[in-house]
């Protein structure tokens, strides 16, 4: 099976009041015999408007979509509950604004097999995430009561362990549905991560059907292009781009002095 979810919570967690214990929620959430994934939508897609080129390298080089696609708007604003160090709190991802780059990632289901992956993988690597004040929210339709129980088992029986970061409950389904991964007909997501900047603006995102997860390394790479480019607006990073390495100048002649260097 697989797993997948977003939101963003208070600057730092560890400074954030924890909330008073949610009441029991009798609710069961069925899992699904198989993860089948989405039918092809047949539906003519909305083409977004986009702005065009910059004229001026004084300029940032970016994109202001429209509706659709989220890249380019404002992230979906959420509060909901979330478990972090073994405690309920309340995470709110307009709190990050102004303050943090944010990572928000869905997995299908708490207690599968390709979800403690990748969830135990930016647990591990949070520290080099926190250099880059970058926060990570992991979100799934599971209850807080699930997320704690998944916790507190050990990683080598298929559980999370101790986690520095928080897991965000989506009970509601209403995260996944405004991020557009929730599969509708099985009440689950499937595997998004979004990287949000400080003004709140959704910069990336990634969808994998449930059965691939998240390459870390790569969010990693686009995290460091992102903010790169944020800190240089007259500059844009090429393919395969890394910190240290030659950038672009969007224009038509100064971007030959990165095609004579190669």
């Amino acid at each position: 099976m697989a797993c997948a979810a977003p939101s963003m919570l208070s600057a730092n967690p560890r400074a954030s009041p924890m909330v008073s214990l949610l009441r029991p929620c009798h609710q069961s959430i069925a899992i699904p015999k198989s993860f089948q994934g989405l039918r092809p939508n047949t539906s003519r897609p909305r083409t977004p408007r986009l702005a065009s080129t910059p004229r001026s390298l004084k300029r940032s080089f970016v994109v202001k979509a429209s509706s659709l696609p989220l890249v380019g708007n404002p992230a979906p604003d959420f509060e909901a509950e979330a478990v972090f160090d073994q405690e309920f709190i309340k995470v709110k991802l307009s709190e990050y604004i102004g303050k943090k780059y944010v990572i928000l990632f869905f997995y299908p289901l708490d207690f599968t097999f390709v979800c403690p992956t990748e969830i135990t993988a930016f647990s591990d690597r949070y520290a080099d995430f926190e250099k880059l004040n970058t926060e990570i929210l992991g979100v799934s339709v599971d209850s807080v009561f699930s997320h704690l129980a998944w916790v507190q088992t050990d990683r080598k029986s298929g559980g999370l362990g101790d986690l520095t970061y928080p897991l965000v409950s989506d009970v509601t389904k209403s995260i996944s549905q405004s991020y557009g991964v929730l599969i509708p007909d099985q009440g689950i997501a499937l595997r998004g991560l979004f990287i949000i900047d400080k003004e709140g603006v959704i910069q990336h995102s990634t969808i994998n059907n449930l059965a691939i997860g998240q390459v870390l390394m790569k969010t990693m790479r686009t995290l460091q292009a992102l903010q790169y480019v944020q800190e240089n607006p007259d500059e844009v990073c090429p393919a395969g781009w890394k910190p240290g390495e030659k950038s672009m100048k969007p224009d038509p002649k100064l971007s030959k002095d990165y095609f004579a260097a190669i």
